[in-house]
């Protein structure tokens, strides 16, 4: 039995209310930066720091941006997201499997709409804290479901179309992204008495995603692996063709329980480097963060639509990943990615050292972080958030997830938390750290991961078996089912 490759309406449903807890975390990245300037200049009025001012009584910018105290709780600002969502990740695989994944999904959209709260709020206290504990909040929640929806679209989706499913999870974060960066022009949001209202817009998505969940049907294969739920695991069936149909078809006699499924048995797949594939979306958010900055430093006379443009880039450019990654596959795009990545971030640094004695190299960043938004997004930026989930049988999947997006969110971290004091320490060659990290990824990429393109999870953990020369070892969950290749 071939598994179908049509998308039915309630597919669709279910993967666009799941992706929409990844336009949330897209949105918070990208809403903290085009207000930077103004929110800053609010801390130190609310905290009377004294620095310089202009004939009109107003805080000069310059001075209030180099305050140590004020770069501290801006960078705290930026960065508690990220500390959120360390948090709450290594709680994905156990909140995902005592509470399904819909459930799941449903409960942690708590977090979002209290953390929104705070930000509505925010000018009526004490605003450095409250944006920090709402940035926190969010990001226990953006921690929660980066792992829960990559989980549940990878469960309910076809074979044939698991890679292009998969990819709308960054394609939800990157249009997150632009619609915070449009919404954050001072001609709409941007401006000193509208931004606490533009950090909390994500908070309809919240609300949006609540009311879909209750209806949208809990992934089969968690129903029937997990819950020994057949009855259950028909009716949710429509999410993923008839893939049910195929599991049903060919299973034995009795049901796969939890403990069948032993993580030792997938043992030799948990080898740490694998994780550092999940890693790579935090290489990349120096330029969402600090991108209007980094313009500033290019001598771009208005950064902020410089970033909108690359933004936009990034939407086109994922878009094209999403017909792309199952007809080239997953190593290919990954690897040609992270390659073009690594040459820009050279041109990078080139154009921001050589511009003060040479104009026109500041067109050269310009280019260079355009080009590097696009090869991010051609591989490195969507295929981590399901290849994970593709690496791993149906037991110690959610573990895996779990420690993987721990790993995005650590880098996430320190991005947010010390780009800044190390951008400051080694000026425009900030970037070849960057670079030299690419390098290594690539050479992993290479040599550990597989391509995953077109197989089924139980072919994928079969790969893994064949590399590391141990034989079939323990048997994956289908072999309980007696499923074919073509399941």
């Amino acid at each position: 039995v071939k598994e179908s490759k049509d998308v039915t309406f309630t597919l669709f449903l279910s993967v666009f209310t799941a992706v929409l807890g990844f336009f949330q975390y897209g949105y918070c990245i990208g809403v903290i930066n085009a207000p930077q300037q103004i929110i800053m200049m609010h801390y130190a009025k609310v905290l009377n720091i004294e620095t310089a001012k202009n004939t009109t009584g107003s805080f000069l910018i310059e001075e209030v941006v180099k305050d140590p105290t004020i770069m501290m709780l801006w960078s705290l600002s930026v960065s508690m997201f990220a500390v959120g969502g360390m948090i709450s990740s290594f709680t994905v695989g156990w909140i995902g499997e005592k509470m399904s994944r819909v459930r799941a999904m449903l409960l942690v959209n708590i977090f979002a709409v209290s953390g929104n709260i705070f930000f509505v709020v925010a000018k009526s206290g004490p605003s450095h804290i409250l944006v920090i504990i709402g940035r926190v909040l969010t990001g226990l929640h953006g921690g929660l479901s980066s792992g829960l929806a990559p989980l549940y679209v990878g469960e309910i989706a076809p074979t044939a179309l698991r890679g292009a499913l998969g990819t709308l999870n960054q394609l939800a974060v990157v249009i997150g992204i632009l619609i915070s960066q449009v919404l954050g022009l001072d001609i709409l949001f941007g401006t000193s008495k509208t931004w606490p209202l533009l950090l909390s817009l994500s908070g309809g998505a919240a609300v949006l995603q609540i009311f879909l969940l209750l209806i949208c049907p809990e992934s089969p294969r968690y129903m029937y692996i997990k819950c020994g739920d057949v009855e259950g695991a028909q009716k949710s069936k429509k999410t993923s063709s008839n893939c049910l149909k195929i599991m049903l078809k060919n299973a034995g006699h009795g049901l796969l329980g939890e403990e069948e499924l032993n993580l030792d048995e997938d043992r030799n797949i948990f080898d740490s480097n694998y994780i550092c594939s999940s890693g790579l979306n935090g290489e990349t958010l120096n330029i969402f963060y600090y991108s209007t900055d980094i313009f500033n430093k290019a001598h771009v006379r208005k950064p902020i639509y410089a970033t909108i443009g690359v933004g936009f880039v990034n939407t086109v450019f994922t878009v094209v990943a999403l017909f792309l990654v199952e007809k080239a596959g997953r190593r290919i795009l990954f690897m040609a990615g992270l390659l073009g990545m690594m040459v820009c971030t050279i041109t990078m640094t080139l154009g921001l050292v050589l511009q003060p004695n040479i104009e026109w190299m500041s067109y050269v960043s310009l280019v260079s972080v355009f080009l590097f938004v696009s090869f991010f997004e051609i591989g490195p930026g969507p295929i981590p958030w399901f290849i994970v989930a593709e690496l791993f049988s149906q037991g110690p999947r959610p573990a895996a997830v779990a420690i993987a997006g721990f790993s995005n969110w650590v880098t996430n971290f320190c991005i947010g938390m010390f780009f800044p004091y190390l951008a400051k320490l080694l000026g425009a060659y900030v970037f070849l750290v960057f670079a030299g990290l690419l390098v290594l990824f690539v050479l992993f990429i290479y040599l550990k991961v597989p391509e995953t393109k077109g197989k089924s999870f139980e072919e994928i953990a079969e790969e893994f078996r064949r590399r590391s020369k141990k034989g079939l070892g323990g048997p994956t969950e289908m072999e309980h089912l007696g499923a074919n290749q073509e399941a």
